[in-house]
């Protein structure tokens, strides 16, 4: 064993360029960090990832941010080969369960039968059924929620069943079974949805209404096991942060945080480096993507950008010599690309532990995702079964 701990944190949607493939994503030209950096116009502030490499892995350097002469991380990037482009996808692929079938889309809405049965079930009427932005459908149909209590029901670009509600007409814990249900419907063909995803709302008025932290991802349970089984399963502790929990259903994980926000996010980080553990922390960062990344604001996504490196800098700070902290991404969200759903994007690698003897290197393109848990597995000494270990790579 190489490093007694592993930090994994996934920068939610803070991809790195068009992916090979992006053209059949109707994604060519999307680059979530390039634009974020030419919106700030070379005054994006990263000290510390630009130190461990974020612009030596790119082609082009984020504007403002220079590649470092000395990288402190070994730095690269990771190409997805699952058939989506969302959060389940990317995370599942990274431990070792790539999406090889396409799940259920709803361009025009969820049919009659799913809709039918969840009026059923919960016995409210149902609103809206068609993509939507998730800020744009409460500002337009939240006043109607909460004067006639219906479910505000909407999808979007990926495979996703949002249903919306004012936490003050609908109580968290009515809403919460009503996903649960909605998740039973649609777990085998000819409906087969990511992610049920609860989406509570507050304020007095369209111009008010804010989202909450207690949104919940109802995911598709794994469909076979995955790394995080497979190091639970080998004694070894795996620590979930943030949505990991909800996107592998529970599963593998022995312990689990549920984050207020990004620096929540990285707050419970600090905490987990505090305690005495072998094994695994992988955290989700998800306020890059859901505050804005889907609402396509690149100076919001920069500061948390921002924000994000400030902690890190306490992070890198308290690493142990036997640590090892790896950052990815689980798919792209071009806040200066045309839409609102997710880009097929490349994601970066950045790989940095304090006992490194020497300046960091290239670690090529990586493909599948699942090369970043067969890394993990390899230092615990347990079998993988997709991707390829960069472990002895990094010395």
């Amino acid at each position: 064993m190489k490093y007694k701990r592993i930090f994994g944190i996934v920068l939610d949607s803070v991809g790195t360029g068009a992916a090979p493939d992006a053209d059949k994503f109707d994604d060519v030209g999307s680059d979530t960090l390039g634009h974020v950096g030419e919106f700030f116009d070379g005054k994006l502030n990263i000290p510390n990832l630009q130190k461990l490499g974020i612009s030596n892995l790119r082609d082009q350097p984020i504007k403002g941010v220079a590649p470092a002469e000395k990288p402190l991380a070994y730095y690269g990037k990771m190409e997805e080969v699952s058939a989506g482009k969302d959060s389940m996808d990317g995370h599942w692929e990274m431990m070792g369960l790539p999406v090889t079938h396409a799940l259920s889309l709803f361009p025009n809405g969820f049919p009659d039968e799913i809709i039918d049965k969840l009026k059923e079930f919960s016995g409210r009427d149902i609103i809206v059924n068609k993509p939507y932005s998730g800020t744009e459908v409460i500002h337009d149909y939240g006043e109607e929620q909460m004067k006639n209590g219906e479910l505000i029901v909407y999808t979007s670009g990926d495979s996703v069943l949002q249903i919306a509600a004012h936490e003050d007409v609908i109580p968290l814990d009515e809403l919460y079974k009503i996903c649960e249900y909605a998740r039973s419907l649609v777990n085998e063909p000819p409906y087969v949805i990511g992610r049920i995803i609860a989406r509570p709302y507050v304020g007095p008025d369209k111009d008010h209404f804010t989202r909450t932290a207690n949104r919940r991802d109802f995911t598709l349970e794994p469909t076979g096991e995955t790394d995080l089984d497979r190091l639970q399963n080998a004694g070894f502790e795996v620590i979930g942060i943030g949505k990991i929990n909800d996107i592998f259903s529970g599963h593998g994980i022995t312990k689990g945080y549920h984050n207020e926000s990004n620096h929540d996010g990285m707050n419970h980080v600090l905490h987990v480096m505090n305690e005495d553990f072998t094994g695994f922390a992988f955290t989700n960062l998800v306020d890059f993507d859901a505050m804005y990344g889907h609402r396509r604001n690149p100076k919001g996504f920069g500061e948390a950008l921002e924000d994000f490196d400030k902690q890190l800098g306490e992070v890198m700070a308290n690493l142990k010599d036997d640590d090892l902290i790896m950052m990815t991404a689980d798919h792209g969200n071009d806040p200066g690309f045309r839409g609102t759903d997710h880009t097929r994007e490349m994601v970066p690698l950045l790989a940095y532990s304090p006992s490194f003897a020497q300046t960091g290197q290239s670690l090529g393109v990586r493909s599948p995702f699942s090369d970043f848990g067969a890394t993990v597995l390899d230092n615990f000494g347990v079998q993988n079964v997709s991707g390829k270990s960069f472990l002895s790579e990094l010395k």
